[in-house]
């Protein structure tokens, strides 16, 4: 059978539009949320500047004053402005490190904020795009989701190391094999030759259909396992999409 690749690119461009109007229309509303907690931050911003400002006009004021008072008092007078100067300078210095504190910890919240929404982001539009994917894959025909796998699956149990492979149905106990679907005879019948073939000896198959695989083989053993199947990709993917 013959996979119409025409059919395919088609839904691929399908799956490539959907991702562009989601990242253009889903996420808007979170770039609103962290445009509110900025303003907010904006707004602490202006607060802090506004007592940085108070602080500043309290020691001009004081000072005129000391300076009115000095003309008229002697060199005791002198020494007690001098005090009240380093009682304002403490104060403003007071002043200017709350303000800092705040601008710092607004700025760190807002990154917080930036940095949350992209993970969200990120982490929804991936899981909306296997998702669709998936979907669009499970459409694959039925002896396509499983004839085209089996070769990999035998080239992956050959490819694990001869200890693992000799562990295998040993003992009598059966092999868990996953499918998409109910076998037919024809494939019931080549996998366990070319297992039997892969591993030099005959093993029992216990059969469980999963169609969550979409298309693809599992082989599950108690030491071993191994994935051939769309689902195992998809994970894979997923997983690359959302790592930081």
């Amino acid at each position: 059978m013959r996979i119409d690749w025409w059919t395919l690119a088609l839904q691929a461009i399908n799956v490539l539009v959907l991702v562009f109007i989601l990242s253009r229309f889903l996420f808007r509303p979170i770039a609103d949320i962290v445009e509110a907690r900025r303003a907010e931050a904006r707004a602490l911003l202006d607060r802090a500047e506004a007592e940085k400002a108070a602080a500043e006009a309290d020691r001009a004021e004081a000072r005129a004053e000391v300076e009115r008072r000095a003309r008229d008092r002697d060199a005791a007078h002198a020494a007690v402005a001098a005090e009240v100067d380093r009682e304002k300078a403490a104060l403003l210095a007071a002043a200017r490190a709350e303000g800092e504190r705040l601008r710092a910890a607004a700025e760190a919240d807002v990154a917080g904020l930036e940095r949350s929404a992209q993970r969200v982001a990120a982490d929804r539009a991936s899981r909306l795009a296997v998702d669709i994917a998936a979907k669009l894959l499970a459409r694959l025909p039925e002896d396509v989701r499983v004839s085209g796998f089996l070769d990999g699956l035998l080239r992956a149990v050959a490819a694990l190391p001869e200890t693992t492979r000799a562990s295998l149905g040993a003992e009598g106990v059966p092999l868990r094999l996953k499918t998409p679907r109910v076998l037919g005879a024809a494939e019931s019948e080549a996998l366990r030759a070319g297992l039997a073939r892969v591993l030099g000896r005959d093993v029992a198959i216990t059969v469980v259909v999963e169609p969550a695989l979409v298309a693809g083989l599992e082989l599950e053993a108690p030491h071993a396992s191994v994935r051939n199947s769309f689902r195992a990709d998809l994970d894979r993917i997923a997983e690359e999409l959302t790592r930081p």
